[in-house]
């Protein structure tokens, strides 16, 4: 049949890439998550246990058909059905004839006669099957060779969305009942799902799961409502213009600019699958350079596959000078869930992003209770395992800012940036655009400043940090960056874990946070290094700044944790260009604390330093 998206071109493209990660082995599970028409799960049948799913209950029946189609012998029928079915003429005036043919309708998807054939041949397979003469898979089986039947006479360009206002050649033909096309091996077993991907992804156990969503607005259950109609044989209330049954349950936000990179991942965060497969096209939502970020936060860079396969695709006078068209398709293996760092969409000065794995490492064991006392951008926080994690940050706007990522619902945050980009057409390097977004901001009372406008100005930023002035006014100049994809994958999957996490969020200076500090909690401290003060907490600014003072009541602060029974780690800078931090090492040897090194650290500007962990355990 006709199929938008069909994937017979490329299917054996999936098979070499299997075959070269050794993977078409018999024994391991294949989840067809999107199957469509089933061309890629009946094709790799002989190599899995199969599992699929779609949205559309038409697709998962007539996968189901044709993946199963060399198991049906219809030995309780005890006769060829479709010998039968072509043999006699009989016609029925069902809900085909008289809604999709020109009968009582003006419709002409069918013939009234190929109409009256269908109606019949959809109550002779129910028929048979209440009677218990068919198995499921005989009975999908059938009701896949009537859709395929089916599509060999409608009056249409190809799918349901609308029907020609004048009979093509092949409509006119009489319809004749015949098998689905299929591979003729027999499958080992079949799961099936009917639902949409995001909600089941955390049930299904497989070993590799292929994706092919859909990549444009176009509604697969706007354009084949018919078949749902033919299958699912409920007739439902429909239009008056294309007969369309209700397309509410069936529409997938897959086909939703945003949506489309929020579900995929969830889905690569929450999939069991040790394999994940992706077939995608130049023309969809999400961008390669989306997905090979989202793909390897999840799964280990190194098996990072992504390989370029041209195609003919339809196109008119208007798009002949168009870009060209690709499928993309993408491999990866997923690594362990503990082992993947989410990043702060945040670039925040002294950021401990790339050091995060080490933390884990150091950690203690047996604490239940995780505080983040300085927790600017929050990669530390976001990362470390813990049933309760507690943010703060003296600067109050960071606080904010952080919080945000979890009190908005995460789509409508991004149709926010995007409006406030448009409304002040913001680019790289626009610098009247920039001061004219930084002027709103700063114009509100603080109290009243959106941290979505702040998010949304800072992309734009110089080296996208933050720095405010005395008056807590944002005074970063404009630069060179922009909200990437990296940014937005960055942003997505920060959001995501935020929002499923044990979080509070504070805006204390750290003593304030003493009561909290109780036995099962583990306490992380990542104050301005006194060697190296960022501006955006040098004291200048509206804000607590760094001197020895500080320091001095900050190592008093730890000794008392220590004295408490309290674990801690102290993230920090003993030498820095030629530079050595005296006091720490004194109170470093004092306190018998356990210096953790970590090497050389390259910041966001470029500069490089040498930081230690300094524990108490």
């Amino acid at each position: 049949m006709r199929y938008l998206g069909n994937k017979e071109s490329i299917r054996a493209e999936i098979e070499k890439l299997l075959d070269s990660k050794q993977l078409l082995r018999q024994g391991y599970s294949f989840f067809d998550a999107f199957c469509g028409s089933g061309s890629v799960a009946d094709y790799l049948k002989s190599y899995y246990d199969i599992i699929i799913n779609d949205n559309l209950t038409w697709s998962v029946t007539y996968t189901r058909g044709r993946v199963c189609a060399p198991n049906c012998t219809f030995q309780r029928l005890g006769f060829d059905p479709f010998a039968y079915l072509n043999k006699n003429k009989q016609t029925m005036h069902g809900f085909m004839y008289q809604n999709y043919a020109p009968t009582k309708s003006e419709r002409m998807y069918f013939t009234p006669e190929n109409a009256g054939r269908i109606d019949y041949f959809r109550y002779q397979i129910e028929q048979w099957k209440q009677a218990g003469q068919l198995t499921e898979d005989e009975y999908c089986f059938l009701l896949a060779s009537l859709i395929e039947s089916v599509s060999d006479v409608s009056n249409t360009a190809g799918v349901y969305g609308a029907f020609l206002k004048k009979w093509d050649a092949r409509a006119v033909k009489e319809i004749s009942f015949h098998p689905v096309d299929f591979c003729n091996t027999p499958v080992r077993t079949i799961q099936t799902y009917n639902t949409k991907i995001e909600t089941v992804i955390e049930q299904v156990d497989c070993d590799i799961l292929y994706l092919d969503p859909p990549y444009t607005q176009n509604q697969y259950g706007t354009q084949y409502h018919l078949l749902e109609t033919l299958v699912l044989d409920d007739h439902p209330a429909i239009s008056t213009v294309t007969g369309s049954r209700s397309t509410a349950p069936m529409r997938s936000d897959w086909s939703k600019a945003y949506k489309a990179n929020i579900l995929f991942d969830r889905v690569l965060a929450k999939t069991r699958a040790k394999y994940i497969i992706l077939s995608y096209n130049n023309d969809g939502f999400m961008s390669k350079e989306y997905i090979e970020a989202a793909m390897k936060r999840y799964g280990k860079p190194e098996t990072y596959v992504c390989k370029k396969i041209p195609y003919k695709r339809y196109q008119n006078w208007k798009s002949q000078k168009g870009k060209k068209h690709f499928e993309y398709l993408f491999f990866v293996e997923k690594r362990d869930m503990d082992k993947v760092v989410y990043e702060s969409p945040l670039n925040y000065i002294g950021s401990k992003a790339k050091v995060v794995p080490d933390l884990i490492q150091y950690r203690p064991k047996g604490y239940t209770t995780f505080i983040d006392a300085f927790g600017g951008g929050f990669n530390v926080g976001i990362n470390m395992p813990a049933a309760r994690t507690v943010y703060n940050d003296v600067n109050y706007l960071v606080t904010s800012l952080i919080r945000s990522f979890r009190d908005y619902d995460t789509y409508e945050y991004l149709l926010y940036v995007r409006r406030m980009i448009k409304k002040f057409g913001l680019e790289k390097a626009n610098a009247d655009a920039y001061i004219r977004a930084r002027d709103s901001y700063n114009s509100r009372p603080v109290k009243k400043r959106d941290p979505r406008l702040l998010f949304t100005i800072l992309l734009y930023g110089f080296q996208q940090q933050i720095r405010f002035n005395s008056q807590h006014d944002f005074n970063n100049p404009v630069g060179m960056r922009w909200f990437n994809d990296r940014v937005l994958e960055k942003m997505i999957s920060f959001s995501r874990q935020i929002k499923e996490g044990n979080f509070e969020f504070y805006s204390k200076n750290y003593k304030a946070l003493h009561a909290r500090i109780t036995p099962g909690t583990f306490a992380y401290f990542d104050p301005p290094y006194q060697l190296t003060t960022g501006a955006y907490n040098d004291g200048k600014r509206g804000f607590e700044g760094w001197s020895e003072t500080q320091e001095a009541e900050l190592f008093a602060f730890l000794d008392q944790l220590h004295g408490a029974g309290i674990p801690f780690m102290l993230s920090y800078v003993i030498e820095h260009k030629g530079r050595v931090n005296q006091n720490l090492l004194r109170w470093i040897k004092r306190g018998h604390y356990r210096v953790i090194r970590l090497g050389e650290i390259l910041g966001i500007s470029g500069s490089r330093r040498k930081e230690v962990l300094i524990v108490n355990y």
